[in-house]
């Protein structure tokens, strides 16, 4: 037996059984490691995943939401533009708007009138513009608080003929 066991056939033999046996083991310990690994990500994927519906359940739900208020805020100007024309569209509404502009534009000529008919029309179209930009915003919620407002221009800053206002012309 001793004689065997000296034999370098042997010992290599022996060596390789051993690094075998080695090897099988640590696969072992691998394969063991990695099918718990394999449990624990596919648990927390399962719980990234109903996290995941959860959330897309919440968005849904929101946006669900939104989506209503957004097709009633839609309905609502839609209503809202279409009483606002049908008031446009009421006897005395044209006359009204057209005085108005008519009343701005001789406000505008009073300061412009060498050349009357030419600074006529361009006070007319100044005033016109006026007026359509004055639909919306401050001013109209001025006319509507205090129905003598317009938007006339200040002639406070200067002399008016035949007068002492106490304020410095600003004409030389």
């Amino acid at each position: 037996m001793l004689e065997v066991l000296s034999a370098p056939f042997t010992w290599g033999l022996l060596i390789g059984l051993g690094l075998v046996i080695f090897v099988w083991r640590s696969a072992g310990k691998d394969k063991k490691f990695l099918k718990t690994e394999l449990e624990r990500v596919k648990e927390e994927n399962s719980e990234l995943q109903g996290h995941l519906n959860t959330q897309l359940k919440i968005n849904a739900k929101g946006n669900e939401l939104l989506q209503n208020q957004l097709d009633d805020l839609k309905e609502q100007n839609e209503t809202l533009r279409v009483n606002l024309s049908a008031i446009q569209q009421k006897p005395g509404k044209v006359e009204q708007r057209r005085l108005e502009v008519m009343e701005t534009a001789v406000s505008v000529m009073r300061e412009q009138a060498p050349g009357f008919a030419p600074a006529w029309e361009k006070a007319m179209r100044e005033a016109e513009d006026e007026y359509v930009a004055a639909e919306g915003g401050l001013k109209k919620l001025m006319r509507k608080v205090v129905p003598g407002f317009r938007s006339t221009p200040d002639t406070g800053t200067k002399q008016i003929e035949g007068g002492d206002t106490g304020v410095v012309s600003d004409k030389s």
